[in-house]
């Protein structure tokens, strides 16, 4: 084949890899050969062709749209790949663009790398996944949008260190115990049969007392794509612990608690991306909260469960029903904590009609876009935490 297409495929396909996105030599050779056929019209069409040779999963789909834009950014370049087969590598003189989710891991890619990266190592280094503590603090006030990929695996770790606190709540149930108030009848006859009956040996129980569950509905549309993969790697973590039940919506609802128990996160994040096919779809948040409530909050809300929202609150089909449905959430578990990714701006006002919804129905109203975010989360889901103010007063401020 002649002209530069397989060099400028596989320098493509190189950056992708490098930004994290999953692509192997069998992907380079198959887009090469679908471009090399002729048979594609346009821009759109060779977007959508190498879209679907290497992007295996949804959450890759950003990071190939930020590389895609930046690779064939100059004017006019896919026609003359689609013409002359022999395109010139992009140049430097574009305008830059606003800063976009995902856009720094791509910007890396793309990087030439430094010059000390190009002469051979004299020795090899045994590296670490210790983190000093100014990496700590620095990863701790990093918006998760805004991480590169070394920096999104270095918080993969810390999130994997986190864990709820000891907190139980007493069942109607009762187990055994050595000293108490409580006797327990049919223990203390059997007792006394074992030695003839001319003693009475009383045994006591208590109440049983378990660990709260966990229930998650996660947001999953464009606008929520870059903190729900993170915080699906913080509900990985809690699982190992925990009883965790997990839902993803878009614009319907699925169960994915199945997908998080694999041992592997990137295994759990892949088979819960194949079970939801509205990745980064819409948000009907109304909808998904009906079909929670008439389908599994009898299920999964028993036991004084913890119920953590995560989603912005802005929902495009606004009617009555929202506020309806989560007022039927709110009393159906112990606590409701809404955490919005929207809270990390300092200007951040309730006026959306989804948010003035919502927010009457919930214990907390919590910002998620950090690590910080996240341990905080963890320390005010314990029993002896101090609440914070009414989530209402953030009507009162937009008023």
């Amino acid at each position: 084949m002649t002209g530069k297409l397989p060099e400028n495929i596989a320098y493509f396909a190189r950056a992708l890899r490098i930004a994290g996105v999953a692509v192997g030599p069998g992907a380079v050779i198959e887009a090469v050969e679908a471009l090399a056929d002729g048979a594609l019209g346009g821009r759109e069409d060779v977007y959508w062709a190498l879209h679907a040779i290497f992007v295996k999963k949804h959450e890759d789909s950003l990071l190939y749209d930020q590389a895609f834009r930046l690779f064939w950014r100059r004017r006019a370049l896919i026609e003359k790949l689609m013409a002359q087969m022999s395109p010139v590598s992009p140049g430097a003189d574009a305008q830059p663009e606003k800063a976009e989710a995902g856009a720094l891991r791509v910007a890396e890619a793309f990087a030439p790398p430094r010059r000390e990266d190009r002469e051979p190592p004299t020795e090899l280094t045994e590296l670490t996944a210790r983190l000093t503590v100014s990496d700590r603090e620095t990863l701790k006030s990093r918006d998760f949008a805004q991480m590169s990929a070394a920096e999104i695996a270095r918080a993969k770790q810390l999130i994997a260190q986190l864990r709820l606190p000891i907190d139980t709540v007493p069942t109607r149930r009762f187990r055994p115990a050595q000293q108490g108030r409580r006797i327990d009848p049919r223990a203390t006859f059997r007792r006394s049969l074992r030695g003839g009956g001319g003693t009475i040996d009383l045994a006591f129980r208590e109440r049983a007392e378990i660990h709260p569950p966990v229930v998650a509905l996660v947001d999953i549309s464009g606008s929520m794509a870059e903190y729900s993969r993170i915080f699906l790697h913080f509900l990985h973590a809690i699982t190992e612990k925990r009883r965790v039940h997990s839902f993803v919506f878009g614009t319907r609802l699925t169960n994915i608690t199945r997908m998080l128990r694999a041992r592997d996160p990137d295994e759990a994040l892949a088979l819960a991306g194949r079970a939801a096919p509205d990745w980064e779809g819409g948000t009907r948040i109304s909808t998904a909260l009906h079909a929670f409530n008439r389908v599994w909050s009898r299920r999964v809300l028993s036991g004084g469960a913890v119920v953590l929202l995560f989603t912005d609150g802005l929902e495009r089909h606004l009617d009555g029903q929202l506020g309806f449905e989560m007022d039927r959430l709110h009393r159906s578990c112990r606590q409701l904590v809404w955490l919005n990714p929207l809270l990390r701006f300092d200007a951040f006002e309730a006026r959306a009609s989804g948010i003035r919804a919502m927010l009457p129905h919930v214990d907390s109203f919590r910002p998620i876009h950090n690590l910080a975010a996240m341990a905080d989360l963890c320390a005010a889901l314990s029993p002896d935490a101090e609440r914070k103010s009414d989530p209402r007063q953030w009507l009162k401020r937009a008023s």
